[in-house]
């Protein structure tokens, strides 16, 4: 295939992916490849490179695809890299599409504008894929293999740096297929192991993982059949929907269910990382009778002990298990359905007022629907726990853990996904880390309802100071007044200052047809139970 320039190829690798919208910026040295997409696709121009990768990042996951991100060269590449960072972290599938200065003076260090050193060498220690376009004759086969790896698991994002003047030349596209690796197959003497050892189990667990939202009909399939409880990291949240009664969910280091995986007489883990949030910096103990799936070798046994490991996809090897395991004891199904209820009920308790919020956004909330929410104490505490998730392609945070990415992340979901509403849950500090993409939404005016938890200032730090510290640093932050600046940006405009004007509020911003900034004024609302602080070691004297 022959094309007039970079950007007629690229539109015509993006629509061979499905992906119909493209966040960025345009610049001096990606030109030809915007004003082409922006022709054949949509276009939406971001305010900054960090939201063209989390749009992006956040459009793949509610499609359970890929994105695409165009940055420029230097300093829009190097803006880029954080965001970058969550997708690798995460191994979501971006395809990031970064300029370069041409070709001739590409390595020269002599200053051409936006030059930076290495640029390639910043991308690939951020990427799971970063390659150069050398020539007009191979940027189409850079393309592919790029979006191969980020699709491929464990996946991430993938860069393509492309110089200028190849950007504005003819593309000859010679249309090579790229090479898949052979799928993993597990040990055949530790898969009739495993099938044994579940034939036996009267009181089994399984712990789903961001690799189970691939297996979702296998893993319900599995549970049906055994009866286990389901423990979820935050990364597995609605593999199987968490209103089944035998859905645990995010809550593994809650004493109560610490006691049941010590009564467990087997573990099944899919595809989890085990990050250290969600086992008490690895404190969680296991059953000694560990069954660990997982595509990614290197994954296995690399945080906690294995009996059994099984390097294979989910999908694959899980109906293999079904077929051997028997039916847990009633009263251990039993117990873990009351331990699914006692753990909930806990929480609701202790969030007090914002309780409120949480039931008003499970009630008004399509089955499915996404909610994007950022770094912030609604939704560590709640968001990530107790709000209820049915589908992976609806759980949509900053897995590494970066502040300041859920609003970049829902404005993505949301015009993946422009029939339904869309929540982003964000605080008002990790909401000023890009207040400018509140005029990207006044722009595009994606159905997309933002709600903004004001205590003014770093919420998380700020108690864990004031826990153990004797005086607060670096917490406490101006906060505009939201009403004036949703104005500024022709956004509508709610304010939630009290528990019973959750409903009404929350009820009419998600049936609107575009986006409403939600306000929640947490002075007025009333403090939590229990201040929230997060699960790290602060040494002490």
């Amino acid at each position: 295939m022959q094309y007039d320039n970079g950007g007629e190829l690229l539109v015509a690798h993006l629509e061979s992916l499905g992906i119909d919208t493209v966040f960025g910026i345009v610049s001096v040295h990606n030109l030809p490849l915007v004003e082409v997409v922006d022709r054949h696709l949509r276009f939406v121009p971001v305010r900054h490179e960090a939201t063209a990768v989390n749009a992006a990042d956040g459009y793949g996951r509610a499609r359970g695809s890929i994105g695409c991100a165009l940055t420029s060269t230097g300093t829009g590449a190097g803006n880029a890299a954080g965001s970058l960072i969550e997708a690798l972290s995460a191994g979501t599938a971006v395809l990031h599409v970064t300029g370069q200065v041409e070709s001739q003076y590409l390595g020269s260090g002599r200053g051409f504008i936006h030059e930076t050193k290495d640029q390639l060498g910043m991308l690939s220690a951020v990427s799971t894929y970063a390659a150069t376009v050398t020539s007009a004759r191979d940027a189409g086969r850079v393309l592919r293999e790029a979006s191969a790896a980020a699709l491929a698991t464990p996946g991430g994002p993938a860069s393509v740096e492309w110089p200028i003047d190849l950007q504005y030349a003819a593309q000859k596209d010679a249309g090579e297929a790229v090479l898949s690796g052979e799928a993993p197959s597990p040990d055949a003497a530790e898969l009739a192991a495993v099938q044994a050892l579940l034939a036996k189990s009267r009181r089994p667990l399984i712990w789903a993982g961001g690799g189970a939202r691939h297996a979702r009909a296998e893993l319900a399939a599995l549970l049906e059949a055994t009866g286990a409880g389901l423990l979820s990291s935050n990364s597995g949240r609605g593999s199987v929907p968490e209103d089944y009664p035998l859905v645990i969910g995010n809550f593994g280091t809650n004493p109560a269910v610490r006691a049941l995986l010590a009564d467990a007489d087997v573990l099944v883990t899919i595809g989890t990382h085990f990050r250290s949030n969600e086992t008490a910096d690895y404190n969680l103990k296991l059953p000694e009778a560990h069954i660990q799936i997982d595509a990614d070798a290197a994954a296995l046994g690399r945080v906690y002990p294995v009996r059994h490991a099984l390097h294979a996809e989910a999908a694959a090897v899980l109906p293999a298990l079904t077929g051997a395991a028997v039916r847990a004891d009633a009263d251990w199904s039993a117990r873990v359905s009351a331990v699914r209820d006692e753990v909930r009920a806990a929480l609701h308790d202790d969030i007090g007022p914002q309780a409120a919020l949480c039931d008003a956004l499970a009630a008004a909330l399509p089955r499915g629907a996404v909610v994007a929410r950022d770094v912030t104490i609604p939704s560590s505490s709640w968001g990530n726990r107790l709000l209820p998730i049915h589908d992976p392609r609806a759980n949509v945070f900053p897995r590494g853990g970066g502040i300041g990415q859920g609003l970049g992340m829902g404005i993505g979901a949301a015009l993946a996904r422009p029939d339904e509403p869309t929540v982003v849950i964000a605080g008002d500090g990790g909401l000023a880390v890009h207040f400018g993409e509140l005029l990207t939404v006044a722009q595009e005016r994606p159905r997309l309802t933002l709600i903004v938890f004001n205590d003014g200032g770093y919420g998380v730090l700020r108690n864990m100071q004031d826990k153990y510290g004797e005086r607060r640093s670096g917490v406490d932050l101006f906060t505009p007044d939201f009403g004036p600046l949703a104005a500024a940006c022709a956004l509508p405009y709610a304010r939630i200052a009290a528990p019973e004007e959750a409903a009404p509020v929350l009820e009419a911003a998600l049936a609107s047809d575009g986006p409403t900034l939600v306000e929640v004024d947490l002075t007025a609302l009333g403090p939590m139970k229990n201040p929230f602080t997060p699960p790290v070691k602060i040494p002490t004297a």
